[in-house]
């Protein structure tokens, strides 16, 4: 693969860089404490006028047509100063891609230029539910046919951005008596729809700047037209979309990593103990040596994962061992941060406790670090002879 940045990735990822920098990171910590939500919105907007929301979508869509690896790019360097717009910036991308690739004309027309412009302040991604998490094809959300309608009952949990998202992509089991996985669905929900209900945000111990949500479909009616892509083949689909969204995550993890061995480097060269600076010691020069080895090894696997998924090739391997690894050593790194800071590290008023919280869910959502590895040996050993 060619390893330089064309001179558009390049210019993507200075923008989204210039735009962390200048109006991200002040707002990061005011989010974290449930407050600057009208800035967060603004800076959404903003984001989205540059082109962050359809990085990946065509431009007849409204779409910046610029490819997954700026979009990997983007997410690290808004992750740097701001996990939860970061987040929100890579789920409402992969929703968009899923009605790219298997939307309607008129799905595409009605639905990609409002997320790409902002006209939605976000897209969800409705798949996960109490008893379907790690294995979503064994959900219990069901849609049924009456009078020419679509009509779905169920509950998803831990949706991103549901409070305040323009739309929502659905998961439902529409043939009861199909093979298991085979009988999902896929739908283009309006937030406006009756029927829909949004729970207040879940109070968690990291991001929470984001808000996650339970959304419920009560006896929810949607047109025919709604269902998205062929009737069936809804589990493939999420399959395929969630390895393009570990991409994210892992670009995200890297990001947050990098901003907490940043911060806490530079802390290490002013901080002085026993006369001298604390960075003298060859310890804390280890630690910092190994996390920024790790960081630049996930560098090169989401980049790696990213090409594959740009070229058209085989990719979900290659973004599974890329969000895998970089969310482990991202957290890693957060945790070594904290301590080069000792004391400080763990006081509100530093960034590093916050990283620290934010990182932790980057090896659980989008498949956790164990299901990583279930997809990674499966890959390895499909094609060994017993």
């Amino acid at each position: 693969m060619q390893l330089s940045l064309t001179e558009e990735q390049t210019m993507i990822q200075l923008t989204a860089r210039q735009f962390a920098e200048g109006k991200l990171c002040d707002n990061a910590a005011p989010l974290d404490h449930h407050e600057g939500r009208s800035t967060f919105f603004s800076n959404l907007k903003e984001l989205a006028q540059l082109g962050f929301m359809g990085l990946n979508i065509r431009s007849e869509y409204g779409g910046t047509e610029a490819g997954v690896i700026a979009f990997s790019l983007s997410i690290t360097e808004l992750a740097r100063a701001c996990a939860a717009t970061a987040v929100t910036t890579s789920v409402t991308n992969m929703v968009a891609e899923v009605i790219q690739s298997i939307g309607s004309k008129e799905q595409k027309q009605h639905y990609l230029p409002k997320i790409c412009s902002g006209e939605y302040p976000a897209a969800g991604f409705c798949l996960t539910e109490a008893n379907a998490g790690s294995d979503p094809s064994s959900m219990r959300t069901t849609a049924i046919v009456d009078d020419g309608h679509w009509v779905l009952n169920g509950e998803k949990i831990y949706i991103t951005s549901a409070e305040y998202a323009g739309a929502f992509v659905v998961w439902a089991v529409t043939d009861a008596k199909a093979a298991k996985g085979k009988g999902i669905s896929c739908f283009l929900v309006d937030a406006d729809t009756a029927g829909l209900e949004i729970s207040k945000p879940e109070s968690k111990m990291g991001q929470t700047g984001s808000s996650t949500n339970t959304v419920t479909f009560d006896d929810c009616r949607i047109p025919a037209s709604a269902l998205l892509g062929a009737e069936g083949q809804g589990y493939k689909v999420a399959v395929g979309e969630l390895a393009g969204g570990r991409i994210g995550i892992a670009s995200l993890a890297l990001g947050i990593g990098e901003a907490a061995m940043d911060y806490a480097r530079s802390y290490i060269v002013e901080r002085e103990q026993f006369g001298q600076k604390i960075s003298s010691f060859q310890g804390l020069q280890w630690m910092l040596a190994d996390r920024f080895t790790e960081l630049e090894a996930s560098r090169l696997l989401i980049m790696q994962a990213a090409y594959n998924k740009e070229q058209g090739r085989p990719f979900g391997t290659s973004a599974s061992m890329a969000k895998l690894f970089a969310s482990e050593k991202a957290n890693d790194a957060c945790y070594t941060a904290l301590q080069l800071m000792g004391g400080a590290g763990y006081i509100r008023d530093y960034p590093l406790e916050r990283m620290a919280r934010d990182v932790r869910i980057t090896s659980i959502y989008e498949g956790t670090s164990e299901i990583q590895r279930v997809i990674i040996s499966r890959d390895l050993l499909k094609n060994v002879s017993s």
